[in-house]
């Protein structure tokens, strides 16, 4: 890195781990909204193995995780990165060439991998090339590429599909934005680290951040929120509010709010004011979720969605740089895995659970249910996170 960089917050290596982080997750959502249709259409899968299909990819990006942090600590962090992404990058030609629904399977199960691996891995080198001054305001923009890509990647899909008509041209896009984002961290490069000694190499806490299991607990909770909220927002509209439409919109204004509250709380995070970012966050995320559901009409079902972005934009930097904080420099990939891992149990949990309640009890009823949940998780962060969390010296 050169000198004049040392202390820049938008230096070139930090600018390219953006972009990088921008592309792996653009290339992921302009294909998400419209893979059911393709598996319906072209192979004429049904429902239930359209939802086995694409949640092998959910699996495997969980169950790797954590062993990603592992190999980001303990090996080369540049080469690490660079393997995952190409492997990412090749699975979406994987996409084009198979001819059978069974060969598609397995090609997007394995896609979940590298993808797993390659977050954890751009997101520990991102923390790397950040001066040290500047880290947790870093962290914190860090999330916007991935925001902003989750915000637009899925409407240029559908125009895409809509223009073209072909799913080809779609495989393609995405195929070419994981090149670029393979290209552009090709060129990053990384300040020397000392290789890891006198560590047992399997021991638990080489896997999970022990010291970090309340902020875990904290982000599986709000994590199981967002999975029943995300996966049965659109049944709830049409069923209870008798809206037809009106997802696109929902998560638009949450992903708005996501960016907004990143912008808003960078000042709050370059300043240290961690857990006061924390409990902004949670709170206002909570209120949103307890409007949701206490508000059923279509003025709360949109407010809702801007506070429940915000709140996350809030929250999610903050647990971030406090699991960062927590770590020692040889155990960053361990924490973003941590952090990574407890909310996709989380989610995980939510879609199992929310299929529960929603079949036994019912939509307003399961909603009720995370809104408690949500508040639970409130009352955690300010009676236990909040006073215990204490960051290496």
């Amino acid at each position: 890195m050169a000198p004049a960089d040392t202390e820049r917050l938008w230096n070139g290596n930090y600018c390219k781990v953006m972009v990088a982080n921008f592309m792996l997750h653009f290339a992921f959502y302009v294909l998400t909204p419209l893979l059911p249709l393709y598996l319906s259409g072209h192979f004429g899968a049904t429902k239930d193995v359209i939802g086995l299909v694409l949640s092998g990819y959910t699996v495997t990006a969980l169950l790797l995780r954590p062993f990603s942090g592992y190999i980001v600590d303990t090996f080369p962090r540049r080469q690490v990165l660079l393997l995952c992404f190409l492997l990412y990058f090749l699975c979406f030609g994987g996409y084009l060439v198979a001819g059978s629904l069974l060969l598609f399977a397995v090609v997007r199960t394995l896609h979940g991998g590298p993808f797993g691996a390659a977050t954890v891995a751009n997101s520990t080198v991102a923390i790397d090339v950040l001066p040290s001054s500047r880290r947790q305001e870093g962290i914190g923009y860090y999330g916007l590429s991935n925001n902003i890509a989750t915000a637009i990647a899925p409407s240029v899909g559908i125009l895409t599909w809509q223009y073209t008509g072909s799913f080809d041209v779609l495989f393609w896009l995405a195929f070419a934005a994981a090149g670029i984002g393979l290209a552009v961290n090709a060129t990053v490069k990384l300040p020397y680290r000392e290789p890891v000694t006198g560590k047992e190499p399997l021991s638990l806490d080489r896997f999970f951040l022990l010291r970090g299991w309340f902020v875990g607990l904290n982000v599986l909770f709000f994590g199981t929120c967002y999975g029943v909220l995300s996966n049965y927002l659109a049944i709830y509209g049409k069923e209870v509010l008798g809206m037809t439409g009106g997802t696109g919109l929902f998560f638009l204004l949450l992903s708005s709010g996501l960016i907004m509250s990143r912008l808003w709380g960078a000042r709050s995070l370059r300043e240290g004011r961690l857990t006061r970012n924390a409990a902004l966050g949670v709170t206002v995320s909570s209120a949103g979720y307890l409007l949701f559901v206490a508000c059923p009409h279509v003025a709360g079902y949109y407010l809702s969605a801007l506070l429940i972005g915000l709140g996350n934009g809030h929250f999610w930097p903050a647990f971030q740089n406090m699991m960062i904080n927590m770590a020692h420099k040889n155990e960053r990939g361990t924490a973003n895995s941590t952090l990574l891992v407890s909310w996709d149990l989380g989610v995980g949990i939510g879609v199992l659970a929310g299929g529960f309640l929603t079949e036994h009890a019912g939509y307003s009823e399961a909603f009720w249910t995370v809104a408690v949940l949500h508040a639970a998780g409130m009352l955690f962060y300010w009676l236990y996170t909040r006073l215990r969390y204490r960051p290496l010296a």
